[in-house]
């Protein structure tokens, strides 16, 4: 099925251009407006009625994609709604959560949304580094904004934290402080294989600092399971080289982490150091960790705002700032101090 941009491909205009000729909301050149025509011909272009009245027939909601195939993701995805739907009332806007109707169906509910226009754009949470959900978007003609940072930068509008630069952060601040063996705890495994944003860029953080300082930092993936978590950690603690730090992408898990170690006579930070890395502030149970936490209010309202832009902009050129959008936003980290590292043993 032929779209808006390949239409404007075939006549060699902007998608906005087309739009403009199919509407008639823009005086157009007679040369221009036979281009386009001769390529809706050509390719047998239908336009989306819900696309063509968006712009007249606003709902005041953004649809919120959150995927439910994991427990670990539920209380980040929690967060999240809470601050996304602060960040949109600010903007006019109400929140509609849309989750998948089954396990293995993760786009079904959010195509369901697209088509039947219940709102005027969504946020994809549970970003996945080619997510497929995108196309689909793009093929329904349904402004769409990330809570990820995808290979296709271009792909559509997209917010994150800067989790390769984080785990960098965390390990630089372990081997300043004389560490050269880190054990990275990266996320869950499933989380991994599904290529989730974070968890890939998370290990591409840890590959990167190996790369560039020469501290050994051995990958390992958390998981879910607290006691198959123990068995991985013990596994490195029992090697002939076991680490004197860790960087933990899972935070959740710190808690745990700790009292299993304490349990091992192995106490933080006098035995080993640890970072906490994309933490909720509840995440560690009033424990001062040295941490990158996750600025959820900050991620929360730059999306919401490229949801809203792409909304107002649906049918113009170029989903990564043209016409009059806001940019893609990549937040540094901020490191906070605190008593979980100590020069190494």
């Amino acid at each position: 099925m032929a779209t808006i941009k390949d239409v404007a491909r075939a006549a060699g205009v902007a998608p906005s251009t087309v739009s403009y000729v199919l509407s008639g909301s823009r005086k157009i050149s007679a040369e221009t407006r036979t281009a386009v025509q001769a390529a809706v011909e050509e390719l047998g272009y239908h336009p989306n009625a819900g696309a063509r009245s968006l712009r007249s027939t606003r709902t005041g909601v953004l649809a919120l994609a959150l995927p439910l195939s994991g427990r670990g993701y539920l209380p980040v995805g929690g967060r999240f709604m809470y601050g996304l739907s602060e960040a949109a009332g600010r903007h006019g806007y109400l929140v509609l959560l849309v989750t998948p109707p089954g396990q293995d169906d993760t786009g079904a509910g959010l195509e369901r949304a697209a088509r039947g226009r219940f709102a005027d754009a969504a946020v994809l949470m549970g970003v996945e580094m080619a997510d497929p959900r995108v196309a689909a978007m793009r093929e329904l003609e349904f402004p769409v904004a990330l809570m990820g940072h995808p290979d296709d930068e271009a792909s559509a509008p997209w917010t994150d934290l800067d989790w390769e630069e984080s785990v960098v952060a965390a390990v630089r601040a372990l081997r300043e402080a004389g560490h050269r063996r880190v054990l990275y705890l990266g996320t869950v495994e499933e989380d991994v294989g599904a290529r989730r944003t974070y968890s890939v860029r998370g290990i591409r953080g840890a590959e990167r600092s190996a790369a560039e300082s020469g501290t050994a930092v051995d990958v390992c993936h958390s998981s879910d399971d607290p006691a198959e978590l123990y068995r991985r950690l013990d596994s490195r603690f029992d090697s002939d080289a076991p680490p004197t730090a860790l960087a933990v992408q899972h935070p959740p898990a710190i808690p745990g982490i700790l009292r299993h170690l304490a349990a091992r006579g192995i106490e933080v930070p006098r035995d080993v150091s640890l970072v906490a890395v994309g933490n909720f502030p509840e995440d560690l149970g009033g424990l001062d960790v040295t941490r990158i936490e996750l600025p959820v209010e900050r991620m929360s309202a730059a999306v919401t705002r490229l949801a809203v832009e792409a909304a107002a902009h649906a049918g113009d050129p170029g989903p990564s700032g043209d016409g009059g959008r806001a940019p893609n936003t990549l937040i540094p980290p901020h490191l906070i101090r605190g008593a979980t590292v100590a020069p190494a043993p």
